[in-house]
């Protein structure tokens, strides 16, 4: 199970953050914000994608991908992994893809859009899991590149 590789990734990383298993299903940024009692765009949607390898793209939940910013910024049209290719990649199902616990290094991007927020939750490995941390931090964890590949909903 990918949230297991999660706890232990993160217990590595960062010891203090805290994964919770929540009983409703949180695999969208709608229902992600609702049990958090956050705003949407609080919640981060992590998108597995392949530009000449996989990577991960995290986005506010209240964003969508861009087609045009995505092909200015890396000179290719955006595709992004099927399901199976997606659990393959991150050992994550979609609905619960982070960039913690990966079974492989692949690059992060973080999106612009996740700068309206000090606070910010991406999954956890699951489709009913989630951390809590400071953008920041996030990105300095994971050493993501900041990119601004998204436009609101």
């Amino acid at each position: 199970m990918s949230i297991k590789s999660v706890v232990k990734h993160l217990s590595v990383i960062a010891p203090d953050l805290i994964v919770m298993e929540h009983e409703k299903e949180t695999a969208s940024a709608e229902e992600a914000a609702e049990v958090h009692g956050v705003y949407v765009g609080q919640i981060v949607k992590t998108m597995a994608l392949i530009i000449e390898d996989p990577v991960l793209v995290m986005i506010a939940g209240d964003m969508k991908l861009d087609n045009k910013k995505y092909k200015s910024t890396f000179n290719k049209k955006a595709k992004m992994l099927n399901p199976e290719e997606t659990l393959k990649i991150t050992s994550h199902p979609v609905g619960g893809v982070c960039p913690f616990g990966l079974p492989e290094k692949l690059k992060i991007y973080a999106d612009i859009s996740l700068n309206d927020y000090e606070k910010v939750i991406p999954a956890a490995g699951s489709r009913n899991s989630s951390v809590i941390v400071d953008r920041a931090r996030l990105i300095d964890l994971l050493d993501a590149k900041i990119i601004d590949v998204s436009v609101k909903k």
